[in-house]
């Protein structure tokens, strides 16, 4: 289905990942609707619409349109959970995968530490896909965002790392199962 955007939008190139405004007009298709984040296609390409500027979308509706509308994890927690900070993570979609990056198996590490301030310091590893992915910056920004938001949380880091290099042996189960490739 077919959407046009109500006002000019800032929008992410994929798989580059530098940023552009869309102009108000744009046809957009709707490609992936996951983790509140909308990845559409134009004419010019592909491109990653993040949460805040979704209203743009004329016609577009979170319960009309397939996927996850989930922005983070659910506001039910008061206090700081581990718990809270994988579901915040399991979240975070590539634009271009339909499957989190937990599940993904990009999620290396976490470490959640006493902050100064009485709260927690949240540090995550994560890798790739591909070392070359113009995205990355994107997909930990939002990340970020999803963890520094939760309960709790005084600060979260999220770093980019390397090693080990990702395979797609680190799927795990569900993801494959969502692929396909089980």
């Amino acid at each position: 289905m077919e959407h046009r955007l109500s006002r000019d939008c800032a929008a992410t190139v994929i798989p580059a990942g530098h940023g552009v405004t869309l102009p108000s007009g744009t046809t957009v298709a709707i490609a992936q609707t996951l983790g509140g984040n909308v990845t559409v296609r134009t004419e010019g390409g592909l491109f990653r619409i993040a949460s805040e500027d979704v209203p743009a979308i004329e016609g577009f509706s979170w319960a009309t349109e397939a996927g996850d509308p989930a922005a983070g994890a659910s506001g039910q927690a008061t206090s700081f959970s581990e718990d809270a900070v994988w579901a915040a993570l399991k979240s975070c979609f590539d634009p271009e995968i339909p499957v989190n990056i937990v599940d993904l198996g990009l999620v290396y590490d976490l470490v959640a530490e006493a902050g100064p301030g009485g709260g927690k310091a949240v540090q995550v590893k994560m890798t790739l896909t591909a070392q070359g992915c113009g995205m990355g910056p994107v997909i930990a920004e939002d990340a970020r965002k999803k963890v520094a938001a939760l309960p709790g949380v005084e600060s979260a880091a999220v770093h980019i790392v390397w090693d080990p290099v990702w395979s797609p042996r680190m799927i795990s189960e569900e993801g494959r199962r969502t692929l396909g490739l089980e």
